[in-house]
C-alpha cells in the first residue's frame, strides 16, 4: 500500500493506496476506507528518463488539475508528483512513441516524459511550471 501525505487548502489528507482490481481502486483517505471506479485504465506506463535540472528555477505553483477524461484516446499520465518545467508540443502536433512530449521535475530531477504512442497530441492539460499529482493527465494522444 503506497502511502501519501498531502495538504490542500489548509487541510491535512493521509491517503494511502492499496490495490486496484480491473477499474476498482481500493483507498484509504484519513482513515475512511473507498472504492474508487477508474474511468479507463493505462494500457501502458510512458518512458521516463531522469536528466539534471538547474537550482535556480523559480518556485512552483501548487496547483493541480484532477485526470481529465481521454474518450477514445491515450492518457499520459503524471509518473509521479512533481512540476512540469517544460513542454515541447502543442495541440494538433503529430508525434511518434519515443518523442519526449515534456520534462516532469521531481526531487530536483528531470524527467523526461516520452509520448508513449504514435499519433497527434489531442489535448494539453497541463501548463509550464504546473505542480501535479501522481496520475495526473498530462496529455491526451489519439
Amino acid at each position: 500500500m503506497k502511502e501519501y501525505k498531502y495538504k490542500i487548502n489548509g487541510n491535512d489528507y493521509n491517503v494511502a493506496i492499496g490495490d486496484i482490481n480491473d477499474n476498482i481502486a481500493h483507498i484509504q483517505v484519513n482513515g475512511v476506507d473507498y472504492n474508487v471506479e477508474l474511468e479507463q485504465q493505462v494500457k501502458t506506463e510512458p518512458v521516463v528518463k531522469r536528466v539534471a535540472v538547474s537550482e535556480s528555477a523559480p518556485a512552483p505553483k501548487p496547483a493541480a488539475k484532477p485526470a481529465a477524461s481521454a474518450a477514445g484516446g491515450f492518457v499520459i499520465a503524471s509518473p509521479l508528483p512533481g512540476v512540469i518545467k517544460d513542454i515541447f508540443v502543442k495541440e494538433g502536433q503529430a508525434v511518434k512513441a519515443s518523442d519526449v512530449v515534456c520534462i516532469l521535475e521531481a526531487m530536483k530531477m528531470g524527467n523526461e516524459i516520452h509520448a508513449g504512442k504514435d499519433g497527434v497530441v489531442k489535448s494539453i492539460n497541463v501548463s509550464s511550471e504546473e505542480s501535479v499529482l501522481e496520475g495526473t493527465t498530462i496529455m491526451v494522444i489519439e
